[in-house]
């Protein structure tokens, strides 16, 4: 079972969750958390131990990391962006999160997952206002247009995912072109669009004790 479980649905598995880190692959029956919906490693025989709550905020904090694909590093600065900032932590953190540009890839269905997205991304595969970018973490503004690069727009990849956009929700903050596959910010996310599948409160507890 090991070769078909990669570490992406390994780490689903270990927060007990789905994180749908593989796109589409995650809602069939292919999915390993559904497959398998223990940890990795843990055995049935093993007796049930509560949780700790030092172990609850670590399972938030690596569901938020998993879900955007960032390393630990990336991760912290984030939240001490948000410590720093003069409104809520844990609104500020996702805020971040949100307006980068992997994810606004993501949002705009321009991509299945973040890693698929930082991977179009870091290959030049989109411009940025009219200019090649290869940065996921480039925080996105009110008024910043991404579409594909137009070497890109015939490929078979970018023909299939037209026929897909007009099924994918879009955020109210980001609009959609399906025509022209252009995506604009209209605006940064107000904070009742910041919900997050994630506890950021158990999040922010757990960066405050270290």
């Amino acid at each position: 079972m090991g070769r078909y479980i990669g570490p992406v649905c390994r780490r689903c598995r270990a927060v007990g969750e789905k994180l749908f880190l593989k796109g589409e692959r995650c809602y069939t029956p292919k999915c390993a958390v559904d497959r398998r919906r223990v940890a990795p490693g843990d055995k049935s025989t093993r007796r049930f131990r509560r949780v700790s709550d030092y172990g609850l905020q670590l399972r938030e904090k690596q569901k938020a990391r998993f879900t955007y694909g960032l390393m630990e590093s990336q991760f912290s600065k984030y939240i001490k962006a948000a410590f720093k900032s003069d409104s809520s932590t844990g609104e500020h953190l996702i805020l971040q999160l949100e307006t980068r540009l992997d994810n606004v890839i993501c949002r705009l269905g321009f991509a299945d997952s973040h890693s698929q997205a930082r991977q179009l991304v870091n290959h030049g595969h989109f411009l940025l206002n009219g200019r090649k970018t290869n940065i996921p973490s480039y925080q996105v503004k009110a008024g910043d247009i991404v579409r594909w690069k137009e070497s890109r727009v015939n490929s078979e990849y970018v023909q299939t995912l037209v026929k897909d956009l007009p099924k994918k929700p879009v955020p109210e903050w980001l609009q959609l072109d399906t025509k022209t596959l252009q995506g604009t910010v209209i605006r940064h996310p107000a904070d009742e669009e910041l919900e997050s599948p994630f506890d950021t409160r158990l999040i922010v507890e757990f960066y405050s004790k270290r």
